[in-house]
């Protein structure tokens, strides 16, 4: 699967867009028919400490799904939205397949 990593006003290092990409990549045991993802990284000037934000927009035909977290880090934001798209993607597996 295609992975687009974008970091919003910084830059990311390799081994954050190498645990991504690894991370997403898992979730084509769970349906494989995603087209691509694109993963947005971004930084809130707050003092609360959860400022790290993750989007992930997964494109599959006929759809997309938008899953956003805000965690104290960047692997803990992008665990989180990978758990909830695991959840999205299997529901739609099974909606599709009572269609059939």
């Amino acid at each position: 699967m295609k992975v687009n990593v974008n970091a919003v006003n910084f830059t990311v290092d390799r081994k954050l867009v190498d645990f991504i990409q690894l991370r997403m990549d898992k979730l084509e045991k769970y349906y494989d028919k995603i087209v691509s993802s694109d993963v947005f990284l971004k930084v809130e000037n707050t003092s609360d400490k959860e400022n790290k934000i993750v989007e992930v927009k997964i494109h599959v035909p006929g759809d997309d799904f938008l899953v956003k977290k805000q965690c104290k880090t960047f692997e803990e934001a992008v665990e989180l939205s990978a758990e909830s798209l695991e959840r999205l993607l299997v529901k739609r597996k099974e909606k599709i397949r009572t269609h059939i």
